[in-house]
This record gives structure tokens, C-alpha cells and sequence, in this order.
């Protein structure tokens, strides 16, 4: 596996000692050199523990270079699923000293960051990377990425809710609709497996309590093609090499 990550390691070998900032970035495969002189402009880029926001800065490889809070690495690439607990925060650390993600993660992984969030209460399948080409790829909206959540939810649904949930609500950041949703007739409690490519902010929970209802519990079971099974709560693995070829059309392009 480290072969293959090294294989998606893009960074140019050949730069001097001394980088401009906005070409450290974008070697990192984060965005262009133009959105990171963006960044760099909106004051969200710290070098080592400040605020930069000179163009024209230089840094080196030794350098701790931070972009909304994630530390930026321009050495190996690394992949990692995490089956998330309830209480976790989706963030490299947390101002209030609640538990962040990175925690559940050895050392030499706690500089990785997450491929889009799940919020505190919610458990399940999230990617951990350095890549930043394989991150904007896999969040943007035109690649409509699967997400498969199972919901246990206050009050059964009608047909009509059913129905409606996947013709779509009207919420206050526009139009959201389920791909797919199906009742589990697994126990008593009112359970139901989701299918959603959107990314909006809670959107599950926000579109249930549209319709007057609540979500009790919410797990996700899948990610693109990525599940849970053998990964117990709280636990990790790093994806194989058959996962990793099987992403090779997000590592290729950027948006």
C-alpha cells in the first residue's frame, strides 16, 4: 500500500529549499496556486501558529504550514477509515476540549483530516486523509458521492412523508431530497436505511425535523464504497490496495 500512495504523491521533488507559500500549498494538492493565494488573502492559512497573509512568504518543508485549522503535508499520502463513536468531533482540535477525531489515531496519523464531517452525535464511516486532491474530489457536489445512513427515528413515517422526503423539502439553504428511503424491519423501534449524496450540514436531521419528527439515532453504514465491516466503534484501518485503485479517478483530476 505505501507503493500505491506513493504512486498519488504529486509533489515536485526537484523545488528549491525556500517555497512561496501559495506553490507549498498547492504541492500539497490542496487547490491551485490561485486558490491559495486566496487562502492566504482571507487570513485562513497560519504558518507555523500565525496568521500569514503576505503573498509573497516563503517557507520550507520543515515548516508547519495550516489551512482551516489542518496541517498540511507535502510528504506521503495516507488513506484511513475510521468507524466513528457518538461524542466525536470531525476536527483536527476543538477549542472547548471535547474529543476530535485525530485522537482515535496513532501518532503518525493525527495530521490527517477528515473527508467532509459528521456531526457529534452521529457514528460511522469517515475517511481520514493528507490528500487534499482526493478530498476536494470526493466532496464536490457534481461527483454525488453515496452516503448510506441507517436512522432510527421518533415517530414511523407515512407514505406520504416517504414520499415526500424523496421529491424534496424546501430547507433554509434550498431544495434536499434523499435518493432512496426504505423501512427496516429490523426490531419495534422505526428504522429506516437513507441514501443521500448530498453534503449539506445535518441535512438528515434538519429534513426530518421539517416534517415534525426526530432523528434518535443515526449511523453511517457507507461512504462511496467504503463500509464498516470488521472496524469496531472507535476503531481504524488503513484501505487496502484494491480501495485504492479503486479511487483513482478522484486522484487524477481536481475541480
Amino acid at each position: 500500500m505505501k507503493e500505491r500512495a506513493a504512486e498519488r504523491n504529486e509533489i515536485d521533488e526537484n523545488v528549491s529549499i525556500d517555497l512561496r507559500l501559495n506553490k507549498y500549498i498547492a504541492n500539497t494538492g490542496l487547490c491551485s496556486r490561485r486558490a491559495a493565494d486566496k487562502l492566504i488573502e482571507e487570513g485562513r492559512v497560519k504558518v507555523n501558529g500565525k496568521i500569514n497573509t503576505e503573498m509573497g512568504t516563503k517557507v520550507t518543508l520543515n515548516d508547519k504550514v495550516v489551512v482551516d485549522g489542518n496541517l498540511l503535508s507535502t510528504g506521503e499520502r495516507f488513506y484511513v477509515l475510521i468507524n466513528k463513536p457518538r461524542n466525536v468531533i470531525c476536527t483536527t482540535k476543538d477549542e472547548k476540549g471535547r474529543n476530535a477525531i485525530v485522537d482515535l489515531l496513532p501518532a503518525k496519523f493525527q495530521h490527517l483530516y477528515p473527508v467532509g464531517r459528521l456531526d457529534r452525535n452521529t457514528t460511522g464511516v469517515i475517511l481520514m486523509t493528507n490528500d487534499g486532491v482526493l478530498t476536494q474530489n470526493l466532496l464536490h457536489p457534481t461527483k454525488k458521492i453515496k452516503k448510506i445512513y441507517k436512522a432510527k427515528i421518533a415517530t414511523r413515517l407515512t407514505q406520504f412523508e416517504l414520499d415526500k422526503l424523496v421529491s424534496g423539502i424546501e430547507l433554509e439553504d434550498g431544495m434536499c431530497s434523499f435518493d432512496k428511503i426504505v423501512e427496516l424491519h429490523e426490531d419495534n423501534e422505526f428504522r429506516y436505511g437513507i441514501e443521500i449524496h448530498s453534503g449539506k450540514n445535518r441535512v438528515i436531521r434538519r429534513m426530518f425535523e421539517a416534517i415534525n419528527n426526530e432523528v434518535v439515532k443515526l449511523d453511517r453504514v457507507m461512504f462511496h464504497t467504503f463500509d464498516k465491516k470488521g472496524v469496531q466503534k472507535g476503531m481504524w484501518r488503513e484501505l487496502t490496495d484494491k480501495e485504492l485503485k479503486g479511487l483513482d479517478v478522484y486522484l487524477r483530476t481536481k475541480k
